[in-house]
């Protein structure tokens, strides 16, 4: 409502309006009208295929996984790298071909929030709509513009959010779709406003842009400082010596040179708490293990967790095994669990030091990039279902600084790892603010809060 208030004072209302007759449109400009989907586009469906039909060339087609995270709201085959398709099916299956100013949804959504996602085609290059996707096409194309923006606003999408089926996973239907209700100014006004929104989103876009660069560029300077640490340590006048592995390079003189199975034991044996099965334990599935943190919302009896799940306790470190979870660093010390005790996900390898103030050493010096990448490389298995093997990560040699030196190092890194997380979250708050602006800005326009007619963008 914040929001709404400030657009009105920046810019005019219309000097009149009426009730919408839309459940969740209070009221509209006194001049527009109201329809449903089904009288103002026709409906279509992707192609019936599989991941396995994807191709590196061919036929562009955009998929409901692009949809989700790749390409919201539009699409451009020309800039934006897209999966294809056999040319066969031009002709096999040509209803599945989109035309400039199609929108395509995604047909199933993981979470409530996604249902209605969907991106328009904004080119006249040849692309298909893929699997789990349902294309809307509009009868007048003069007016596309103008409609992905009403798709795009809360209050269009606030009824499909209370229209979808599902529980885990949320489903569209073409007959969903057909029943949603729309609010249409006249053509000439549809144009006006889908022209100021182009110019003010994209004047949005482009900041967003520049903090997520920046971003990106706090994140690499985190991680280099992180990886010199860990590798060669805080002296920069110490003498070094070669460690005689390849990746690993030059090391201080007196670290010692080490395998991880020599100084953790991998996977502990759940035999040490037997006789614990009637008290309670904190229980982490694989989305609650972050990098740096748990999410510790849950407990259960260990007795109902004790057989088909991964135990650990306190001071123990949580490293997730399996693709793309490892490779986004999802791993932490474990700390402050229900009676001390944990258990989770059997994607989890658990990492319990032998010598003392080790574990948050090696919690850092596991998120070195060279550690990653070559694990990432030595993964087995297929797909989304890649992991990384046991024997790689306890032969994996690392140099070992003493005690009193791996404090001082973990130490360093906490306070430049809190420095750089600072400057990122305010790049995250200064997103989501301009994310908030952007649609609110685009409710307020697509339904006639605010008056953009004679607004010139500037």
């Amino acid at each position: 409502m914040a929001r709404e208030a400030a657009l009105s004072r920046k810019y005019a209302t219309y000097p009149k309006y009426k009730d919408s007759v839309v459940e969740w449109l209070e009221k509209i400009p006194e001049h527009w009208g109201t329809s449903k989907l089904r009288y103002m586009f026709s409906f279509g469906k992707g192609l019936t295929i599989t991941k396995a039909n994807l191709l590196d060339e061919g036929i562009p087609c955009v998929n409901y996984g692009e949809i989700h995270s790749k390409y919201p709201f539009e699409v451009e085959p020309a800039t934006h790298p897209l999966k294809c398709v056999s040319e066969q099916y031009l002709k096999s299956s040509q209803s599945s071909l989109l035309f400039q100013g199609d929108m395509v949804f995604a047909d199933t959504s993981e979470d409530i929030d996604g249902s209605g996602n969907f991106t328009q085609l904004t080119s006249k290059q040849n692309i298909f709509a893929g699997y789990h996707t349902i294309i809307v096409r509009p009868k007048d194309r003069q007016s596309s513009r103008f409609y992905a923006y009403l798709f795009d606003s809360q209050e269009f999408r606030t009824q499909i959010r209370y229209a979808v089926k599902g529980v885990k996973v949320f489903s569209i239907t073409q007959a969903i779709l057909r029943g949603i209700d729309i609010w249409l100014p006249s053509l000439e006004e549809q144009e006006k406003i889908a022209s100021f929104l182009d110019h003010e989103t994209t004047k949005i876009d482009n900041l967003i842009d520049k903090q997520q660069q920046l971003i990106k560029l706090l994140k690499e300077k985190r991680q280099a400082v992180i990886s010199h640490a860990v590798t060669k340590g805080l002296n920069p006048n110490a003498p070094m010596r070669d460690s005689d592995v390849e990746w690993l390079g030059e090391v201080p003189e007196h670290w010692e040179i080490t395998k991880i199975k020599f100084i953790v034991e991998l996977t502990p044996k759940k035999s040490e708490i037997e006789k614990q099965k009637t008290i309670d334990c904190s229980f982490i599935p694989m989305e609650k293990l972050k990098t740096g943190s748990l999410i510790l919302d849950e407990s259960r009896k260990i007795k109902d967790v004790f057989d088909g799940y991964t135990y650990f306790k306190d001071e123990d470190i949580l490293m997730a095994k399996v693709t793309p979870c490892f490779e986004n660093k999802n791993m932490v010390v474990a700390r402050n669990l229900v009676n001390g005790i944990g258990f989770g996900s059997s994607e989890i390898y658990v990492l319990r030091a032998k010598l003392n103030l080790l574990n948050d050493f090696l919690y850092y010096r596991l998120q070195e990039d060279v550690f990653i990448e070559l694990a990432t490389g030595a993964m087995t298995g297929a797909g989304g279902l890649k992991r990384v093997p046991s024997d790689f990560l306890n032969n994996f040699v690392i140099g070992l600084p003493p005690e009193i030196e791996r404090i001082d190092i973990v130490d360093f890194v906490r306070k430049y790892t809190l420095k750089f997380d600072t400057l990122i979250n305010k790049a995250v708050s200064a997103i989501e603010l301009m994310q908030e602006r952007r649609t609110a800005l685009i409710s307020a326009a697509v339904t006639g809060k605010i008056d953009v007619r004679k607004r010139i963008a500037r």
